[in-house]
C-alpha cells in the first residue's frame, strides 16, 4: 500500500531562524495563512495564544479603533 504521508520542510527562512528568535514578515503573508487558521479552527493556534506581537503604533491605533466602532453599544 502506499503511503500519503508528506514530509513537511519549513521555508529557509524558518528554518534558519533558532528556535525563540524572531522572524520579520510582511503582514500580507502572515495575515491570509492566520485567517485561514482561525476559520478552520486549526489546534495549533492554541500553542501561540499567549505570545505576544509586534504591531507598528499606527495598526495598533486603527485596531484599537475598529474595536471600539465594532462594539454594539459604539453606534
Amino acid at each position: 500500500m502506499k503511503s500519503h504521508l508528506k514530509i513537511y520542510q519549513a521555508p529557509l527562512e524558518a528554518a534558519d531562524a533558532p528556535l525563540g528568535e524572531t522572524v520579520t514578515v510582511p503582514l500580507s503573508e502572515a495575515l491570509p495563512l492566520l485567517a485561514d487558521a482561525i476559520l478552520n479552527n486549526r489546534t495549533w493556534l492554541d500553542d501561540f495564544e499567549d505570545d505576544a506581537v509586534t504591531l507598528s503604533a499606527d495598526l495598533y491605533e486603527v485596531l484599537s479603533a475598529y474595536r471600539f466602532l465594532s462594539r454594539p453599544s459604539a453606534g
